[in-house]
């Protein structure tokens, strides 16, 4: 039982974890689904820890073993996890390189050290992964610590412990793992490294049961998928980065993260000056090594094409509802009744994303609620597409989100299908819809001129009142909505609550019997309403 790691300990580790991740590089394949589903975590994390026990092999007797297994896994790293476990291994160096052999509290401040420099060396970090799996490790030793639990077997098995833990936790944070029936492939790497530090301390393999490998899907399946939802950036690039400051590797950091994805930049001292390892998912190689040559001198260059990204089998029998939306206000107001939000920005959204989120339901049978004449194309060709990988997809032709509410509210999933988006579509077409909005530019309306700041009011897409006050324009739009009668007044309010207040005031002072709904809608227009 060992009471600290020395160089001699820190050895043995490298090289059982070596041995581990050569066992299970198969099985860490399989898992391997995110970021792209391209079945090599297993293969890099095996060759990047193969890197740094060559490194530590062939360094000096002067060295410490922590620097030279970091130098080695940095710049031997492959791939998005095994850029990581050099970062991480890097993090212990940094704590631990020269201070002498690590006793049970210093290995654990290095790890949760190491842990929170991964999470900065990822550009953009997702939980249920990799990095998640790592944070749990450390946060389980550090608590090990706090508990009295100093000793050095104490520490390394509530990590080994506290990483599997998460790791099989990972598939409920990340839609793509559940869907897929796996756990994190790069945190069951993580798990294998931890649990051989437990062997090399205790001399006693922790007992785990097997990885799960992937479910194999039945059915059909699909060979070619004619129309498959974007893989997201085409090719991994990788290189070392060489005779490049901090400043340069800053700016490198920004542009590589504009370019692309699953971006990790980690950097080592090497005896010849410090360079980086820079790994970037994207679909412009030339900018991304064009931006390494301007930052420094960019060599050992790789450029790998991803693997596509084949769509989940639909659930057969599971119906889901997409809807387009103009912003997180109304996400969260439509994602609270049950249906899958996609977020359009000022220049709105693409059928790639809509289809994305029609996958990703992982269902059989999906509506699709636009809710914004232009946008309908875009989710009919979504519909098309969808139609391809064997959904049922009907598109329900909503003007406005009000007339979406409207249709949610009717939708039933114990209908037939079809019934069901009649039912919605019916529900979609019976309400009124309208809007307040302020003009941007000098304009020819259906109720004639307007400059820029007036107060437009417009029903069914055409403008029908012009007016200097926000709250007079809504007071009189609702006028001419109900003088056709209605029963129910749906008003989502947008960035001004005093708007919608005054709204709700007139409609119970002018119009007591009908029933008024009120959302804060969050979004840009000013005042929204619907009217059934």
């Amino acid at each position: 039982m060992l009471q600290a790691l020395d160089d001699a300990a820190v050895g043995q580790w490298c090289r059982t974890a070596v041995a581990a991740l050569s066992g299970a590089r198969d099985r860490i394949d399989e898992l391997n689904v995110f970021p792209v589903p391209d079945g090599d975590t297993g293969t890099n994390l095996l060759l990047t820890a193969q890197a740094a026990v060559a490194a530590l092999e062939a360094a000096g007797p002067a060295e410490s073993a922590w620097t030279a297994l970091s130098r080695g896994a940095v710049l031997g790293a492959r791939g998005n996890s095994g850029t990581i476990l050099a970062q991480l291994l890097r993090g212990l160096s940094d704590s631990l390189a020269g201070a002498g052999p690590a006793d049970g509290p210093a290995l654990a401040a290095a790890l949760q050290q190491a842990a929170d420099g991964a999470y900065s060396a990822v550009a953009d970090p997702e939980e249920g992964t990799f990095l998640t799996v790592a944070r749990a490790g450390a946060e389980a030793a550090c608590a090990a610590v706090t508990a009295g639990g100093t000793a050095l077997a104490d520490v390394v098995t509530a990590a080994a412990d506290g990483a599997r833990a998460a790791l099989e936790a990972t598939p409920g944070q990340l839609d793509v793992l559940r869907t897929a029936g796996v756990v994190d492939a790069g945190g069951a790497g993580l798990s294998l490294v931890l649990d051989a530090l437990v062997t090399t301390v205790t001399g006693v393999e922790p007992a785990r049961p097997p990885l799960h490998r992937r479910p194999q899907r039945g059915g059909h399946g699909h060979g070619h998928v004619p129309h498959q939802p974007p893989p997201g950036p085409g090719s991994e690039v990788q290189y070392l980065l060489a005779d490049a400051d901090e400043a340069a590797v800053a700016v490198l950091h920004r542009r590589l993260a504009a370019l692309g994805d699953s971006l990790v930049v980690v950097g080592v001292d090497t005896p010849t000056g410090r360079q980086w390892n820079v790994h970037v998912h994207t679909s412009d190689v030339g900018a991304a090594i064009e931006a390494g040559i301007e930052a420094g001198r960019p060599h050992g260059i790789s450029v790998t094409p991803l693997a596509p990204v084949r769509p989940a089998e639909p659930v057969p029998g599971r119906r889901a509802v997409v809807a387009v939306v103009p912003g997180d206000g109304l996400a969260l107001l439509f994602a609270g009744e049950g249906v899958r939000a996609v977020t359009c920005g000022p220049d709105g959204v693409t059928e790639d994303q809509v289809l994305a989120e029609v996958v990703a339901s992982a269902a059989a049978e999906v509506v699709l609620l636009p809710n914004d004449p232009a946008l309908t194309p875009a989710a009919s060709r979504a519909a098309e597409r969808a139609r391809e990988l064997g959904r049922d997809v009907a598109v329900v032709p909503t003007r406005s989100p009000v007339q979406g509410l409207a249709a949610v509210a009717v939708a039933d999933p114990g209908r037939r299908f079809g019934d069901d988006v009649i039912g919605m579509a019916e529900a979609a077409a019976a309400t009124r819809w309208a809007e307040v909005a302020v003009a941007e530019q000098e304009a020819l309306t259906s109720a004639g001129p307007c400059r820029p700041g007036d107060v437009l009011g417009s029903a069914e897409g055409d403008v029908v009142v012009i007016g200097a006050d926000l709250a007079a324009v809504a007071c009189d739009l609702l006028d001419r909505l109900l003088s056709a009668g209605g029963e129910m007044a749906t008003v989502l309010v947008g960035p001004d609550p005093a708007l919608g207040d005054a709204a709700c005031a007139h409609l119970a002072a002018a119009h007591p019997t009908v029933e008024v709904v009120r959302y804060e809608s969050g979004a840009a227009v000013p005042l929204q309403i619907g009217v059934e």
